[in-house]
């Protein structure tokens, strides 16, 4: 037990008030921000034992550090493990300065001070290789070096090896007395440090991750005719303010991001710490623009939706509702001009697809291909959607659903009409006609009696089943690799000893979790295999977001770089099972320099090609 003088045990007490009350001071502010910022619009306490799972898993096991970055997770995880195994250890260690120790040398005091040893011994070691990492190695996603981390790190490291022999040092002796201050002094050195630096997520992430929002990329409703979007201080939401304060600065999200990947403009990681900018030098009810402040408008333009941000980000934070709310707040009022843009959304309000065809270029389809109009009395309403109903190699994969639909007995039927289902403006943005567009759906699928849909598009799926349940509707829609792999075993198939490569559509994989199901479809008859980026860390074929519609891209095409990706797999067919995807990848495939590029079909097309053929 460590004896001090009374001048001692005032010099610690003056030195608790100092550290504690620099911490307060500043994460004060923070905390200030961040509750008063406008209230979440639609935060719903739902389904809290899954919240309460994913704190245990995410937060308390460190599972999702672990799993996606695995040597710095378990680095990273140690260090945090270490402060929970440490969080007694130093109540004891402050306590015995005022001779309140309450952990003995014997017993249970005993086995915990050794306990906390092994953790110090493997935070030391932790520590120091991230170090390692990122100032000798340098990872580019981790952005420039900062002092703070360094000084940080050193602070972790002095924390662990002040601790370690205590063990064996007696306090009472000089050497146990200088490392106690040494501890201790270490100890109220480093918690002011913490809400100045990234470090801050030590004490948000964990509610940043038991607060997020349900569901993947979730897009709030907005809130009457004076809610823009995220265009000013005022229009970000606790929550926002929340991530954005809860941000490590780890890099994971720009390391997958397939615009900054190409050459753009995007880095995710610094769409939250520009809030977080923002935040602190305008504060929460400024109207000063974000967009002309602290984020670029170019950037956030660049982005294709494809989660792979939001899904590798170790601390909660959701960084496509941020995106979006920019998108909104720019397309709302006014400020962002596109002429691609422009194009997109007077196609869609004059004609009702993204390409700008008649009607009647689909009623020609309808009827060359003899489908039957949905009248109530069928299973299905096949939605067509734009690429299905307009586009030539979607109308390929219809065709071939439709053939396997008929094989096994299905009853389906097309709507007469059909208009867009939005994805593309609202991903954008433009909330006023995506409105437009599902008001007039509903009022189509209502008068038809429609209760099951089925469709080839994983956006249309994600869109209709999701979105348009803000607009009150609420309709079973699924993806027609959901269907064949239910009834794969009722379809012919035949082995063909050729090389398959999937490619996982990210609104198919991250935002529905399905993976296996087209999977199962292509491995009935043919080789199977994954490219190095599948499942979900599956790399986007540059369609998403709306981005289809705009045009050429800045630096290297995210479509030819996910098909060279493809391609040296060496697979004689690329399969997809999403018409954006088959399209994007079309036109790689027609710029590659391969004497013999692989062949590109959908999953339906490798299942309809084992039907035997119709009969006269």
């Amino acid at each position: 037990m460590i004896h001090l003088s009374l001048a001692e045990r005032a010099l610690l007490i003056g030195l608790i008030c100092l550290s504690v009350a620099l911490f307060v001071k500043r994460f004060s502010l923070v905390v200030r921000h961040i509750v008063r910022s406008r209230p979440e619009p639609d935060f719903q306490w739902r389904h809290l034992g899954r919240r309460l799972w994913d704190f245990f898993w995410e937060v308390l096991c460190q599972a999702k550090v672990i799993r996606e970055r695995p040597w710095p997770g378990i680095a990273h995880a140690l260090v945090f493990w270490s402060f929970c195994a440490f969080a007694l250890v130093t109540t004891n260690h402050i306590a015995s300065g005022f001779g309140a120790g309450f952990l003995s040398h014997r017993g249970f005091g005993a086995f915990y001070f050794w306990f906390a040893f092994v953790f110090a011994a493997l935070c030391a070691v932790a520590i120091a290789g991230l170090a390692f990492r990122r100032f000798v190695l340098r990872p580019v996603w981790l952005g420039p070096l900062s002092y703070e981390s360094g000084v940080i790190a050193l602070f972790i490291f002095l924390l662990m090896v002040t601790y370690m022999p205590t063990g064996w040092i007696p306090e009472t002796s000089l050497a146990g007395h200088a490392l106690w201050w040494a501890h201790t002094l270490t100890l109220l050195a480093f918690l002011p440090l913490i809400p100045h630096t990234k470090h801050l997520h030590l004490v948000l992430s964990p509610f940043a991750v038991f607060l997020r929002h349900e569901g993947f990329s979730h897009i709030p409703a907005l809130q009457g005719d004076e809610d823009f979007g995220l265009v000013s201080g005022k229009d970000i939401t606790q929550l926002t303010a929340l991530q954005a304060y809860s941000c490590v600065e780890c890099g994971r999200c720009t390391e997958h991001c397939p615009a900054n990947n190409t050459g753009k403009e995007l880095n995710p990681k610094l769409i939250a710490l520009g809030l977080r900018s923002y935040l602190n030098e305008y504060g929460e009810s400024s109207e000063t623009p974000i967009l002309s402040t602290t984020v670029s408008q170019t950037a956030i333009f660049q982005c294709l939706t494809c989660g792979a941000c939001e899904y590798q980000c170790p601390v909660g934070i959701q960084h496509l509702p941020m995106i979006i709310g920019l998108r909104r707040g720019a397309v709302n009022t006014g400020t962002w001009e596109n002429e691609y843009g422009t194009k997109l959304f007077l196609n869609l309000e004059r004609h009702g697809n993204a390409m700008g065809f008649s009607q009647s270029e689909r009623d020609k389809f309808i009827t060359r291909l003899q489908l039957p109009l949905f009248d109530g009395s069928q299973e299905y309403c096949l939605w067509l959607g734009c690429m299905g109903a307009y586009d030539p190699r979607g109308r390929e994969i219809i065709q071939a659903l439709v053939s396997i639909l008929k094989q096994l007995g299905s009853s389906f039927g097309v709507l007469q009409k059909e208009r867009c289902t939005g994805d593309p403006v609202r991903r954008l943005g433009n909330d006023l006609l995506f409105d437009q567009l599902v008001e007039t759906n509903l009022e189509l699928l209502k008068k038809a009696g429609v209760k099951k849909m089925i469709s080839i598009c994983p956006h249309c799926v994600r869109t209709i089943g999701e979105d348009w349940r803000q607009a009150g509707a609420h309709l079973t829609i699924e993806h027609h690799s959901e269907y064949l792999a239910r009834h794969a075993h009722r379809l012919p198939a035949s082995p063909s000893g050729r090389r398959v490569v999937f490619h996982d559509p990210c609104y198919l994989g991250r935002y529905r979790g399905i993976y296996d199901a087209p999977r199962a479809v292509i491995a009935r008859s043919e080789n199977l295999i994954d490219p190095p980026r599948a499942r979900e860390r599956s790399f986007c074929c540059g369609a998403g977001g709306g981005l289809a519609f705009l045009g050429e891209e800045s630096g290297q095409r995210v479509n030819e770089t996910r098909t060279e990706e493809l391609l040296a797999t060496g697979a004689d067919i690329i399969a997809a099972a999403c018409p954006f995807c088959n399209t994007m990848f079309r036109d790689a495939l027609a710029k590659t320099a391969a004497a013999k590029p692989a062949q590109l079909l959908d999953i339906a097309q490798l299942a309809a090609a084992q039907l035997p053929p119709p009969q006269s």
